[in-house]
């Protein structure tokens, strides 16, 4: 801002200024230039790193993909758990809540310098559902076949009525 000239109220006020004042500067502006960058890390070097040894003692569980839906008497939960085994999985439930939890093991046959591509999910996994309806925990079942889990939860029928007959003692 040239000397003797003063700023309004509002320039004051906001902090701002005369977009006039910086032409001067336009001239004399330099050029950015990006510092060279270091390539990118793998994810097994990333893993190395000495900052993260501490993520590698508590392994992060991934979480199951799953579909959910209803039919007029069920809630249907489905999820591919190729890999698992029974004793590995482990279902809870409660009337308004599913959990399944389990673990896939790898069977390393191939060292890591000769993998071409890693994309498939070893470990520990979980996953929370909260169920849309009520169900009957004691009428659920659970079956898996090809490693697709289908878990069949029973709607409770609010509607449902039943006669109840008074015992005179």
């Amino acid at each position: 801002m040239p000397r003797g000239t003063k700023r309004s109220f509002f320039e004051r006020l906001t902090g701002s200024v005369d977009v006039d004042e910086y032409d001067e500067f336009d001239e004399q502006e330099e050029l950015y230039e990006p510092e060279e960058v270091e390539p990118m890390h793998t994810r097994e070097q990333e893993r190395r790193h000495p900052r993260n040894e501490l993520l590698e003692e508590e392994e992060e569980e991934g979480q199951l993909t799953v579909d959910v839906y209803q039919t007029t008497e069920d809630i249907v939960i489905q999820s591919i758990v190729a890999g698992v085994t029974p004793n590995d999985l482990d279902i809870s439930i409660t009337r308004d809540m599913v959990t399944i939890r389990g673990k896939r093991e790898e069977q390393r046959e191939v060292d890591d310098e000769n993998y071409f591509q890693r994309e498939l999910y070893w470990g520990s996994f979980s996953r929370t559902i909260l169920l849309p309806a009520e169900i009957e925990v004691e009428e659920a079942e659970a079956q898996e076949k090809h490693g697709l889990l289908t878990i069949r939860l029973p709607k409770i029928d609010k509607e449902k009525q039943t006669k109840l007959k008074v015992k005179f003692g």
